[in-house]
């Protein structure tokens, strides 16, 4: 009953399904990998001291920046430099923007600081100036932002002055010197009153280290792989039940009469021709017969 699993049109159909169910668990299984590190690294990191609270370090001993060092004090020392403006930026739930300076180190490379945030727009705005000479800071250490970071603005069309994304990338563009591949906020505001009117910007969790909405996405992932492993499956049973049903209905001769019907029609037309020709009455006006339609002798 089931010789038909070895057809062509079949062999075609098995193939994908071998193929399709490992792939679907296969992605499942990475889906479910990905939730389980962030659950991970969210467990790890409400366990851990909170990194501002360490010993700050001098900046080039923590960096390449990663989930253990993203949020320590970094020390640098060198001269304030170019000054951007980050719009878009909210801080307790108030739109303003971030006062961003290039510090210049004495390696020639310039490390973003975020000064600290101000309400209101970003275009005119009056900004306290940046201390002169040399200053050593210390910031907590961040990742440079990417698109998928908040409060980045990717559209471009800004004035000058300002940049969407604090990001070495971007700021590289902008000086005519190297710029650190990470930058740091300033836990408090500046010593000298210059930044008495700003706030300072709390330091961001390390990204793809909490319950994020990134973080249930992976588990919805996970969820819509296994279902669609098994509705391959489902539909694989389904077209084997329904083929085996109509051969064992074509072997005990169960078809439907309007199927019946149909095939009967062209062997009835074919087995009647000859019939037709040899059996049927002769037409009365043939020259064999006579006026009474009688055979003529």
């Amino acid at each position: 009953m089931y010789r038909f699993l070895l057809t062509p049109r079949w062999w075609g159909i098995n193939l994908f399904v071998v193929l399709a169910i490992p792939f679907c668990v296969f992605m499942g299984t990475w889906q479910l990998g990905r939730f389980e590190d962030r659950v991970q690294s969210h467990e790890q990191a409400e366990k851990a001291p909170d990194p501002s609270t360490r010993a700050a370090k001098p900046l080039d001993a923590l960096l390449p920046v990663d989930k253990v060092t993203s949020g320590r004090p970094a020390i640098a020392t060198g001269t304030y430099a170019d000054q951007f403006l980050v719009p878009g930026r909210k801080l307790d739930d108030r739109q303003g923007f971030y006062v961003l300076n290039l510090l210049r180190t004495d390696s020639g490379k310039a490390l973003p600081v975020v000064r600290g945030w101000l309400p209101g727009s970003a275009t005119d705005a009056r900004v306290p100036a940046a201390p002169k000479g040399e200053v050593t800071v210390t910031g907590d250490l961040q990742a440079s932002e990417n698109t998928h970071s908040d409060g980045v603005n990717v559209r471009g069309g800004l004035p000058s002055g300002q940049v969407g994304m604090i990001s070495a990338a971007t700021l590289v563009n902008l000086v005519p010197y190297d710029v650190y591949d990470a930058w740091v906020t300033l836990p408090e505001a500046e010593a000298g009153g210059t930044g008495g009117a700003m706030k300072p910007v709390p330091a961001a969790a390390p990204e793809g280290s909490g319950l994020d909405l990134k973080a249930f996405q992976n588990l919805g992932y996970t969820g819509e792989w296994f279902v669609f492993a098994a509705f391959v499956l489902f539909m694989w049973f389904r077209l084997v039940r329904r083929e085996a049903e109509a051969e064992r209905d074509i072997a005990l001769g169960l078809v439907p009469e309007e199927a019946a019907a149909e095939a009967a029609a062209p062997a009835a037309e074919t087995a009647e021709a000859p019939d037709a020709a040899e059996g049927a009455p002769e037409d009365p006006s043939s020259p064999d017969y006579d006026v009474a339609s009688t055979p003529v002798r």
